[in-house]
């Protein structure tokens, strides 16, 4: 069977399982499931930093089915989020997850003004995180002790698309300029020689000065965090994308070999290549990021090169098919085995960004991707 049609059989099973699921569960916003039952955020938690994922599987499932049902439970998703929006202490350097999956989407497909505006004010707080000093959009927030105010993190790299965003929907520049400044320090700071990420960074907040990397959601210092090789991988190509800038793609190329070479023999990614070797947890998100980011390569690299990173994605997500995907009706989820981070106390558990990347990917393949980034 080609890949194509492997694809397309299995972006059917999706669509005939999120046709129940979705219906089920179409006033919550999830982050994981118990006992099969997606849990809900809409009171529990208003500003996680994963709250738009449910609404950017609605607006892919909408885009590829025109099925009004996907479009309202986006739309409830979105405005929930206004919550969000009003608290200060809720924006953090996740605003590109959240609002881009769902204001975004919303602008890109339907024109809404009010979602334009969404996503101009969450560009703003996220454009206002930037520390000019040491040219990097810092992470956390703290309790206003400037403790986190040094902090900057590689997932940051994926929320850099809404302000090239604003750049391109205003022309205003510095949307532009701190979106290049920050993926220029990643670029210097979190990639090692040897294509290995740092998870976080953390600088003098008042100098800019180079501190220190952190253990960070990995197994620690100096380890390499599956899912944060796969943010750089995927971030890297999508300021490229924007950009044109070459080493940003050469620093996707670089992680992604990595990536690659890291893989165990089974074909599932652990949590962390470097934790012991008797440890075998697993983070299937990792894996459905990176074939996300190496299908974006594939498409801006030609010959032998692009079918290599085609191939290697398309070898992550069949064995994500095969053996961690669940496409029955029977429970919410999708992606199985997910790890949020090595040092939790909860491991291999279903994440809502899994299935989330998981269905982006697939969709990349298909050609019924609705492109949010």
């Amino acid at each position: 069977m080609s890949e194509l049609l492997w694809a397309q059989e299995i972006s059917q099973r999706i669509k005939e399982k999120e046709k129940v699921v979705a219906d089920r569960n179409r006033h919550k916003i999830p982050y994981t499931t118990n006992d099969g039952i997606f849990d809900d955020l809409t009171d529990q938690d208003i500003c996680w930093w994963t709250n738009g994922f449910w609404g950017g599987m609605m607006w892919q499932l909408y885009h590829a089915t025109k099925d009004e049902m996907y479009r309202e439970i986006a739309e409830e998703n979105e405005k929930k989020l206004d919550v969000n929006l009003m608290k200060h202490q809720g924006m953090d350097h996740d605003s590109g997850f959240k609002w881009l999956t769902t204001a975004v989407a919303n602008y890109r497909v339907t024109g809404n003004p009010d979602s334009f505006n969404r996503g101009l004010l969450a560009a703003d707080n996220l454009a206002g995180r930037f520390n000019l000093a040491g040219r990097f959009i810092r992470a956390w927030n703290d309790n206003g002790d400037g403790s986190n105010a040094g902090w900057a993190i590689i997932d940051c790299l994926m929320n850099l698309p809404l302000l090239y965003w604003a750049y391109e929907e205003t022309k205003d520049p510095r949307y532009l300029h701190i979106a290049c400044a920050h993926a220029d320090t990643a670029e210097k700071y979190f990639v090692r020689e040897d294509a290995s990420v740092n998870h976080i960074c953390e600088f003098n907040p008042v100098t800019g000065e180079f501190i220190e990397s952190k253990g960070g959601q990995g197994y620690g210092v100096g380890s390499s965090w599956t899912r944060g090789q796969a943010w750089a991988i995927y971030g890297f190509v999508l300021s490229y994308l924007h950009t044109g800038k070459a080493s940003y793609l050469g620093c996707a190329k670089k992680v992604a070999n990595y990536f690659l070479a890291s893989i165990p023999e089974s074909g599932f990614v652990p949590v962390d290549f470097r934790q012991p070797v008797d440890c075998t947890l697993e983070d299937s998100t990792a894996a459905c990021i990176a074939a996300c980011g190496m299908l974006e390569i594939a498409k801006v690299t030609e010959g032998r090169e692009s079918s290599i990173y085609h191939a290697a994605a398309c070898r992550l997500l069949k064995t994500l098919a095969k053996k961690r995907c669940d496409f029955t009706t029977d429970c919410d989820q999708i992606v199985n085995k997910c790890t949020a981070a090595f040092h939790d106390e909860k491991h291999e558990f279903s994440i809502i960004y899994g299935d989330y990347f998981f269905i982006e990917a697939i969709f990349k393949l298909t050609g019924e991707e609705l492109f949010i980034w």
